[in-house]
């Protein structure tokens, strides 16, 4: 039995993303497969979900300026009435072809995450989509419950905690296999304005750390302006976000519509 989970709190995402979710792994998948949803609300949920209540955790998540905390809800000895693998998928990724391969990969008692084109100085991993045995990460939650603020702060990012304090240590998929849409898809500038994200041929989920979401990749522009043309892009220059920083970065900024993203990201 392939188990897939996800995580639901509060209302940024909510049913649309799960029963999307579910979907999209239903047609990448070989059956048998539990498709269950850590949530705080089960309404909106199509019956094929496997809902469950959020896992507790006897202290408050930390809420910091850069890091997202609330998977360490999942890190305990138990989890729900599952037991053996699980593979997490983030609300918010894309799944572009078969999952199958990522829950037979590699050692099956070790916790294996997707590579981190982010930080390509540093060996650490991203949990958008990573596998783990149920249970395996209850000596990090303990560390993390003993002061949770004080991780958040030191770790910035809950993956750099992950890849550093995984018992017995971490493995990596195959860098094919799980793409990161910004550092991945899009074609190096100036080639974003004329070039859709591409999508490689062994690739079987795309994720969207950083705020950039596959709204963006399916109707292009960016982030707050998506479904711009190129032309929108160039004359809202004198009207860039300061967020965004310098002109070069707002160029920069930029994606055409991928079919792809359109086709896949669907109920």
């Amino acid at each position: 039995m392939k188990q897939v989970i996800c995580i639901n709190w509060g209302t940024k995402y909510g049913p649309p993303f799960i029963n999307r979710l579910y979907a999209m792994v239903a047609r990448n998948i070989t059956p048998p497969f539990r498709f269950t949803c850590f949530t705080d609300n089960f309404a909106g949920i199509r019956p094929e979900v496997d809902c469950q209540p959020l896992p507790e955790i006897p202290v408050e998540i930390p809420k910091t300026k850069r890091g997202i905390w609330p998977k360490a809800r999942l890190w305990g000895p138990k989890l729900g009435d599952l037991t053996g693998n699980v593979l997490f998928l983030d609300l918010d990724l894309i799944v572009t072809g078969s999952l199958d391969d990522l829950f037979s990969y590699g050692d099956p008692d070790q916790v294996i995450l997707s590579r981190n084109p982010a930080k390509p100085f540093e060996r650490i991993g991203q949990t958008s989509c990573f596998r783990f045995p149920v249970g395996k990460l209850a000596p990090m939650q303990e560390i993390f419950i003993a002061n949770p603020l004080q991780v958040a702060t030191e770790y910035v990012w809950e993956q750099r905690f992950v890849t550093r304090n995984a018992p017995g240590g971490i493995d990596l998929f195959p860098r094919d296999w799980v793409q990161h849409f910004r550092y991945q898809c899009l074609p190096t500038f100036p080639l974003n304005w004329v070039m859709a994200p591409r999508l490689k041929r062994d690739t079987r989920v795309v994720i969207f750390p950083g705020g950039v979401y596959p709204e963006v990749a399916i109707k292009g522009g960016w982030v707050g302006r998506e479904g711009f043309t190129l032309a929108d892009h160039l004359r809202n220059i004198p009207n860039r976000p300061e967020k965004e920083g310098s002109l070069w970065r707002y160029l920069r900024h930029f994606t055409k519509p991928a079919a792809w993203a359109a086709e896949a990201w669907r109920e």
